[in-house]
C-alpha cells in the first residue's frame, strides 16, 4: 500500500563501476545515474522499519547534505526491490543542472 506521507530512507551511494559489473546492472548504469542502497533500519518515520525503495518511489528526491540539496530523482529498481545485486538507481540532478536551470527560466 502506498503511503500518503513522504517517507525518508538514509542511503549510501555505491560506486558506479561496481554497479556496472556483470553481477549487478551489467553495464546499464550511465554516468548520469546514481546507484544507492538503503542503510539497514533507516526507512520511514520509525528507525526500526527496514524497506528498500520500490515501485511508487520513482520520482522521489534523492537529497544530500545538511541543507538537503537535491542530488537526484529516484528512477528505477529491480522487480525484486530486495535483490542486493540490483540496487535502486536515481537520475543525477547535478549532471543535468544546466538543463534544469535553462528549463526553469
Amino acid at each position: 500500500k502506498l503511503s500518503p506521507t513522504l517517507q525518508e530512507l538514509e542511503v549510501t551511494v555505491l560506486d558506479t563501476r561496481m554497479c556496472n559489473n556483470s553481477r549487478f546492472w551489467d553495464g546499464e548504469i550511465a554516468p548520469t545515474m546514481i546507484c544507492f542502497q538503503g542503510r539497514r533500519g533507516s526507512w520511514g518515520p520509525l528507525p526500526t522499519v527496514t524497506s528498500p525503495p520500490a515501485q511508487g518511489d520513482s520520482g522521489g528526491p534523492l537529497v544530500c547534505g545538511k541543507r538537503a540539496e537535491v542530488a537526484g530523482v529516484v528512477s528505477f529498481t529491480s522487480r525484486d526491490p530486495t535483490d542486493p545485486f540490483k540496487p535502486p538507481v536515481a537520475t543525477s540532478a547535478v549532471k543535468h543542472k544546466k538543463w534544469i536551470q535553462n528549463t526553469l527560466r
